[in-house]
């Protein structure tokens, strides 16, 4: 039990910086609030990762029940969140903007108009976005209702949320550090394990369902 549940973690981690993407979330956020105060940009960080986290941790403990109401097997959540993620992955790997794990065009205009952007953007859908919210349910359904297991998912969300937060409050220095060039490599590296993963999610979604050799 307890290598499944470090390999629980391990996954749940590289799912969530993959789906979270604090690096990229860190960008946003600088360039959202160039000009502001330390004050202002603290408050909007603090805010948005607080509501983020709860829009996360809903999702955790109530998806799959939403999920069977809704008459959706677990065979199929792993097969169409292991394609969601494939999709986000090779976003990723290409450095391509994805509705997904970040905004639009549209959506970061409206925001630029904002005073208050901890709800919109930042906490939706740049940290909490589909991306996450899919990947948090399929993580929790894949733990088959083991507590321990479930936990480690918690954890692991919890601790890349902590990152971003962290991220947040030092997003101007980051992305000066990292600049965009190695900010890209980042998101690559973990774009070709999210690849890998999702994969998997769909083989083991395909091999459930009954669909081959049936």
């Amino acid at each position: 039990m307890e290598n499944l549940v470090i390999e629980t973690a391990t996954v749940g981690l590289a799912t969530f910086f993959a789906t979270i993407g604090p690096l990229d979330v860190a960008a946003v956020f600088a360039a959202l609030t160039a000009g502001e105060t330390a004050k202002y940009r603290r408050r909007m960080a603090t805010r948005g990762t607080f509501i983020a986290t709860g829009i996360l941790i809903l999702f955790a403990l109530i998806g799959e029940s939403l999920l069977t109401a809704l008459g959706i097997s677990l065979a199929a959540l792993r097969t169409g969140g292991g394609i969601l993620l494939l999709l986000i992955g090779i976003d990723m790997v290409f450095a391509r903007a994805s509705g997904s794990t970040s905004t639009t065009d549209e959506e970061e205009q409206e925001a630029l108009g904002k005073r208050d952007i901890s709800v919109f953007p930042i906490a939706t859908p740049l940290i909490a976005g589909p991306g996450a919210m899919g990947a948090v349910i399929l993580l929790m359904a894949n733990t088959e209702g083991e507590l321990a297991l479930q936990a480690a998912v918690i954890a692991s969300l919890l601790a890349i949320i902590a990152l971003t937060f962290g991220m947040l409050l030092l997003a101007s220095k980051i992305q000066r550090l990292f600049g965009v060039t190695g900010m890209h490599v980042v998101t690559r590296i973990f774009g070709v394990l999210l690849s890998a993963l999702a994969v998997q999610f769909i083989f083991d979604g395909i091999a459930q369902s009954g669909l081959i050799g049936a």
